[in-house]
């Protein structure tokens, strides 16, 4: 083949592939997710998943495959075909996390998965049970040094205990862990005083906070939260703190690139509307959208941050 005829063939293959992407997608689409029902990344599928039918008149299926902290999702979906109608909506836990904290992965989070798009930014509360004598960060980091590894705090994902590991690296601080498989049994732990204080998402600590059963001290956001008024930001007692996650959607690797920017696209528009703008602010997230290439960018910066944490805290990969 000469040059000139496979610059033809080039152009065809290119021009189908842009046809097909605006074709797409023609017929239902699947949305696999990590975690059980009622989850946060479970409401946030199945919000983003009313907006993109309405859009494109597909219906589009959210596929619960909770188990292996995100793993059995994620092996299903990176074995999937890549052809955009399967799709993996999920968090730092299985992007960022489990390549540290797990010794076998059934997939690659870099090599199995095509970056579509960064769906939503979200932060924590350090919560305490109200026997313990601290009522802000910095009371709770002075009982903690004349008490040394005397103070429990639970954790039921990744995100809450690497959260509480990087306090204890920056305060200089000890904590006992108490493992849990998922963060409400371990919050009901707390309020019960069977552990002492625990940072965990908004969602699942505010309403305990609000009930009285706990006590907030702080978030983990850069800033203030509007949803936790007159909580203070834990960087302003502790500079520099700053620990959230993140939910985004990939597809299998090979998907083609026209195919990822259309999902992109579908992404950004479902995440722009009110009623999925408002059901992730009321779950304590933002917004935050990304291009592919930026979402992978952000992966890689995340697994690293991730593994200098977690290899600081001397937490061994099971």
């Amino acid at each position: 083949m000469n040059r000139r005829s496979l610059l033809v063939l080039t152009t065809i293959l290119s021009l189908c592939g842009s046809a097909a992407a605006q074709e797409f997608p023609a017929r239902p689409i699947t949305i696999v997710v990590g975690s059980s029902p009622g989850s946060a990344t479970d409401a946030l599928a199945r919000a983003v998943a009313l907006e993109v039918t309405k859009e494109t008149g597909q219906a589009v299926i959210v596929d619960n495959r909770a188990g292996a902290f995100g793993g059995i999702a994620a092996q299903f979906a990176a074995r999937a075909q890549p052809d955009g109608y399967t799709l993996f909506m999920t968090t730092n836990t299985t992007q960022s996390a489990n390549p540290h904290l797990q010794k076998k992965l059934s997939h690659d989070p870099i090599k199995d998965f095509a970056p579509v798009s960064l769906l939503t930014k979200g932060y924590q509360l350090l919560v305490v049970n109200p026997k313990v004598k601290a009522n802000s960060v910095a009371e709770l980091v002075a009982l903690a040094k004349t008490v040394p590894g005397k103070l429990n705090y639970g954790s039921g994902s990744s995100s809450a205990q690497v959260a509480t590991e990087l306090f204890q690296q920056m305060t200089g601080s000890r904590f006992n862990y108490v493992p849990y498989k998922a963060n409400p049994p371990a919050v009901m732990d707390l309020v019960a005083g069977q552990t002492d204080l625990m940072i965990a998402d908004l969602a699942t600590t505010l309403p305990q906070v609000k009930a009285g059963k706990l006590r907030a001290l702080g978030v983990t956001s850069p800033q203030r939260l509007p949803l936790v008024q007159g909580v203070p930001a834990i960087a302003e007692s502790l500079p520099g703190y700053e620990f959230g996650y993140w939910n985004a959607v990939y597809a299998p690797a090979g998907t083609p690139a026209p195919v990822v920017a259309r999902l992109n696209a579908l992404m950004q528009s479902a995440m722009k509307a009110p009623a999925v703008r408002h059901a992730a602010e009321q779950a304590g997230m933002e917004v935050a959208l990304s291009t592919p290439d930026e979402l992978a960018k952000f992966q890689l910066s995340e697994l690293h941050r991730w593994g200098q944490i977690i290899k600081t805290a001397g937490i061994v990969a099971e």
